[in-house]
């Protein structure tokens, strides 16, 4: 599990670097983070995921020269 966490949280900033250009890149991306985010604080890692996704596409959608 720890491995995991910390594979996640090396992996966010590139991942954050190329959010995606389509919607589903970006709930990907989205849900990636959300499920390291809540694995890393012991939360339920589904719910993150799901948060994440949808989160990140709300993201990239309102800002999208940022992504």
């Amino acid at each position: 599990m720890a491995r995991t966490v910390l594979g996640l949280v090396l992996a966010a900033p590139l991942i954050l670097a190329a959010c995606g250009d389509s919607i589903g890149e970006q709930a990907l991306s989205g849900a990636v983070i959300g499920a390291g985010a809540t694995a890393i604080f012991d939360g339920d890692v589904g719910t993150g995921a799901v948060v994440g996704a949808v989160g990140g596409i709300l993201y990239c959608q309102a800002f999208d020269a940022n992504c």
